[in-house]
């Protein structure tokens, strides 16, 4: 059974930075296409950052040259660095997979079948 457990959401000010890690199992991680998505209240839930099953990685607009998503196999780990935060970064932040993605699908929730509890990240002004 995919298992995905989310970790290091916080609150800090605006220009702030975190990191959110994803330990995953259940499942042959390599071959999973794995991505980070976020909802704010009120907000339906947007794809933030994703990589696909051959390393090629996609990012919302909005986040471009500031979060960074990278994995570590060996622990099973998928991470979000979020650099530059803003107020409207706040959300709560989830880890999805699934085994197979179509490639203009990566940032779209409805393509994902496995999903982590979620983090909270609160970023004040």
């Amino acid at each position: 059974q995919v298992q995905l457990v989310e970790s290091g959401g916080g609150s800090v000010q605006s220009g702030g930075s975190l990191r959110l890690s994803c330990s995953a199992s259940g499942y042959a991680y390599s071959s999973y296409y794995m991505g980070w998505f976020r909802q704010a209240p009120g907000k339906e839930r947007e794809g933030v950052a994703a990589f696909a099953r051959d390393g090629t990685t996609r990012y919302a607009d909005s986040v471009k040259g500031r979060f960074t998503i990278s994995k570590d196999s060996a622990k099973n780990t998928l991470y979000l660095q979020m650099n530059s935060l803003k107020p409207e970064d706040t959300a709560v932040y989830y880890c999805a997979a699934a085994y197979s993605v179509p490639r203009n699908m990566l940032l779209q929730a409805s393509a994902y079948n496995y999903w982590g509890q979620g983090t909270q990240v609160t970023v004040s002004s």
